[in-house]
């Protein structure tokens, strides 16, 4: 053992000896810095592609799925509000309304179909239990059409069925798709990590210079004024692009953050419409819906407040005047009813202002969508070829420190 480990002691002394002379030392930095080169080009090259994913993951599949997953929603609450109003008109229901109610079925199959690609977990109750709500609305049409008052009690179970699992599944996908726009817009925020890397990398690069300038008594050293210069180069790209990819981004969350409140208010409107409407068929037993219309209606004006406080526009201003207007409609429709009129109540439910409202709620959301949309196209737009040009800069930086210490090691030969 004693012999065996003399070799080795010996290569060890050799090797510190080494390391503690200059052209060693050098040897040491030149490694460091091409491995801190190579580190810092990988790393950032991977943070600006984890970007430019996130960002084509918003624009081609997060957002698209939000919306779908919003549309499940929308066309649900709005089928469960047509086929109550259809039954306000007595015997066979105007086509207007029947064809509302298919077209809004339609939209709730073709948008579950999209969603269900991401999460099949989730639009399984959903795919489950439309059929039975749409034969229990078919049930109670056939009843209504005959005049058998049972029409009205399938219409209620199918109704109670519509609010009790199919909206709370279509809300738990609509958040679980709005969860997923979130997390990709926090993959696109600023690269902490590979900027402070990046600097670190100047960093070392400067203090070489300096060493160098004391060993050797030489101002400039062009090997590693090149790679100092490719450094510094591509740390301003990066966070010059990722600070206007964060501004973007932020932009976009705004933007998201306005489809929500409007969806949400659009949701409202259609589940408002329906209490409403529901509130006239149960006939003088309906004080439960006008309760939940009341709930709801206050719910929808914080939500055009809330809307206007982010970003008004004429759309959300003009929602919010037909509102005013639906409320004052509905306070008359309630005085018919309760003073038995119920004909004029019929006749007043039948309102513009509600459609206005929504239409304007469209407007808003495919206004706000687009907003979105430009944000998430300016920030890919931001970041193209940057990941390209980083890692050429990197092997630059690289190629510029061998070359300048090089020069230096030369010189003890």
């Amino acid at each position: 053992m004693v012999i065996d480990s003399q070799p080795r002691q010996a290569l060890l002394r050799r090797f510190t000896g080494l390391a503690r002379s200059t052209p060693g030392r050098l040897t040491v930095i030149a490694v460091v810095l091409v491995l801190a080169a190579l580190a810092s080009g990988w790393l950032t090259t991977w943070s600006v592609n984890r970007q430019e994913r996130a960002l084509e993951d918003l624009a081609t599949r997060s957002e698209p799925l939000s919306h779908a997953a919003q549309e499940v929603h929308r066309a649900l609450q709005d089928a469960d509000a047509t086929a109550a109003s259809a039954f306000l008109s007595g015997g066979l229901e105007p086509a207007q309304l029947r064809e509302r109610y298919e077209a809004d079925i339609a939209q709730a199959q073709a948008a579950l179909s999209v969603a269900t690609a991401s999460s099949p977990d989730l639009t399984a109750t959903l795919a489950a239990q439309l059929p039975v709500y749409t034969g229990l609305i078919e049930t109670a049409r056939t009843n209504n059409r005959q005049g058998f008052p049972v029409g009205a009690a399938y219409l209620r179970e199918a109704s109670g069925l519509m609010r009790t699992q199919l909206l709370p599944a279509a809300r738990e996908l609509y958040r679980a798709e709005t969860d997923r726009v979130a997390r990709a817009q926090d993959e696109a925020d600023f690269p902490v990590v590979p900027v402070l890397v990046a600097l670190a990398f100047v960093v070392a690069l400067v203090l070489t210079q300096r060493y160098l300038t004391r060993k050797t008594n030489r101002l400039l050293n062009v090997g590693l004024l090149v790679a100092t210069g490719a450094a510094a180069l591509s740390l301003l790209w990066v966070t010059t692009v990722s600070v206007l990819v964060m501004r973007d981004v932020g932009d976009s969350r705004t933007a998201s953050e306005k489809v929500d409140v409007l969806a949400q208010a659009r949701i409202a409107t259609l589940t408002a419409r329906g209490e409403e409407t529901l509130t006239l068929v149960a006939r003088g037993a309906g004080q439960t819906y006008e309760k939940n219309f009341v709930e709801v209606s206050q719910r929808l004006e914080d939500l055009l407040e809330h809307a206007k406080r982010l970003e008004g526009g004429e759309a959300v201003d003009s929602a919010v005047r037909n509102f005013g207007e639906w409320q004052q409609v509905h306070q008359r429709v309630r005085e018919a009813d309760d003073s038995g009129q119920y004909a004029d109540a019929v006749a007043l439910v039948a309102t513009p202002y509600f459609d206005s409202l929504d239409e304007d709620l469209v407007r808003a959301i495919g206004q706000a969508r687009q907003d979105f949309s430009d944000e998430v196209a300016v920030a890919r737009a931001s970041l193209a070829g940057t990941a390209v040009g980083v890692l050429v800069l990197a092997v630059i930086a690289a190629a510029g420190a061998v070359m300048g210490l090089w020069q230096r090691l030369k010189e003890y030969r």
